[in-house]
């Protein structure tokens, strides 16, 4: 899947899951960041290393992480790399729902959290119990595969917003040191 631009390198992005809705958030959002650049979206299904479920702000990014990592060491030689981790974490008695993105490119690293919001009771019971987000949506509203489509938000809000979007604006956040190199670039020899 890539966006033909005028007079640039196709640059292979290397997406941490094979899920369409990841993949089409990370590369929507390179777009949005990079419009003069065209980019080839190279899905890829690595371990995050955590659980299925991450219920902490620290494993979903820790998942984000691992999958970043993992990513780039079965594909060495793409440009960027993206690890898109879901999760919830509990928040004054409710279930907060959100996603951690990681993005790496040559020596830089981005990072960067969705917004959250707090999912109904019914689907909060569900995932406390052990049950995968994804799986507790379709439960309880009665759809199919709904983790690869609008997700728990597209559902809630009507598909006002979506998972793709939710997870997009995350991902522009999380390419600001790559539109800003000059701010985020280490010098080693000034430090």
């Amino acid at each position: 899947m890539h966006t033909e631009r005028s007079e640039s390198r196709l640059l292979r992005v290397v997406v941490a899951s094979k899920n369409p809705v990841k993949v089409k958030a990370a590369l929507s959002g390179l777009q949005h960041m990079f419009p003069e650049q065209a980019f080839e979206a190279v899905p890829a299904s690595v371990p995050s290393g955590v659980a299925d479920q991450p219920m902490s702000d620290e494993e979903t990014l820790q998942g984000a992480l691992n999958r970043v990592k993992n990513a780039r060491e079965a594909h060495p030689d793409a440009d960027y790399w993206i690890g898109l981790e879901g999760g919830v974490s509990s928040m004054q008695g409710e279930l907060a729902a959100f996603a951690w993105i990681v993005v790496q490119g040559g020596t830089l690293t981005g990072k960067a959290r969705s917004g959250i919001f707090f999912l109904p009771p019914a689907v909060a019971a569900l995932v406390e119990r052990g049950v995968e987000l994804g799986k507790a949506d379709d439960m309880v509203f009665n759809h199919q595969n709904s983790k690869q489509k609008g997700g728990a938000i597209g559902i809630l809000t009507g598909n006002v917003l979506d998972r793709k979007q939710l997870y997009e604006q995350a991902v522009m956040l999380a390419l600001v040191p790559f539109k800003n190199k000059e701010l985020y670039q280490q010098d080693i020899t000034k430090a």
